[in-house]
């Protein structure tokens, strides 16, 4: 049975994830920073889901999780670098420092350690695939996504360095970039404030969790000649803002 390692999956993108690798038939290691909804998880899904709690801006956390696999789970053949959070809409000269270094250390360091721990098992195997959930925001800038935007473009420019360094190695690396899409994102975002949460998305049609978890397993999914190096969607509904130019009156 091929094994999976999902990060963040206890809401949104890595849940939706979890479920629809597990239909397939895949083992999936479900991480995240909370226990309950990973156990919840897990007795929902049965034994193919295996929760692991730890934090993955905490690097020590992180080796110590990856350690305690046990061996019919510790060779991963997909791993999902799904958790990440964006916190604030302020200008840049207003925003909050900590919600900046709270970004970076899950959105970057998370991501990177992660990597670093599981993708020598895949060298030495001569197989494995790694997904990096990054954003449009990588791509397109818009007002207040100052670091969280610069997070994601770190993720996307890293994924195709870290594809560059696997070359010759059979090991898979992919960039997945999704549009606006109804999660409990934005209710992180604007601090559990559901009103500001909402208006994103008021009259408009969004992306669903399941609609980006079904293009991570599409990619997974792929004979294991093909690489998809990057793999950008928004909903119709979401295009490309034109740039903005100030007028004095």
């Amino acid at each position: 049975m091929k094994v999976a390692m999902v990060t963040g999956a206890s809401s949104g993108f890595g849940e939706a994830t979890a479920r629809q690798l597990i239909a397939l038939g895949w083992c999936v290691i479900g991480t995240g920073r909370r226990a309950e909804r990973l156990q919840a998880l897990a007795a929902e899904l049965g034994e193919h889901f295996h929760p692991l709690v730890f934090d993955v801006s905490e690097r020590k956390a992180c080796e110590e999780a990856v350690a305690s696999l046990p061996p019919a789970l510790s060779s991963i053949d997909l791993l999902v670098n799904n958790a990440g959070l964006a916190l604030g809409l302020e200008p840049a000269h207003e925003a909050e420092l900590d919600n900046w270094q709270r970004m970076i250390e899950t959105n970057i360091n998370g991501l990177i350690v992660m990597t670093r721990l599981i993708s020598p098992g895949m060298v030495e195997r001569g197989s494995g695939t790694i997904i990096n959930i990054s954003s449009v925001a990588a791509n397109y800038a818009y007002p207040g996504a100052n670091v969280y935007g610069a997070t994601k473009a770190f993720v996307s420019q890293f994924s195709l360095n870290l594809r560059a360094d696997l070359h010759g190695s059979s090991v898979r690396v992919t960039s997945i970039e999704p549009g606006l899409c109804k999660t409990e994102f934005s209710l992180v975002r604007f601090g559990g404030d559901a009103k500001a949460a909402d208006v994103p998305y008021a009259d408009t049609e969004f992306l669903s969790a399941d609609d980006v978890a079904s293009a991570v397993v599409w990619v997974a999914e792929q004979p294991a000649h093909i690489n998809i190096n990057r793999l950008e969607l928004m909903p119709v509904s979401q295009s490309f803002a034109g740039f903005p130019i100030h007028r004095k009156n």
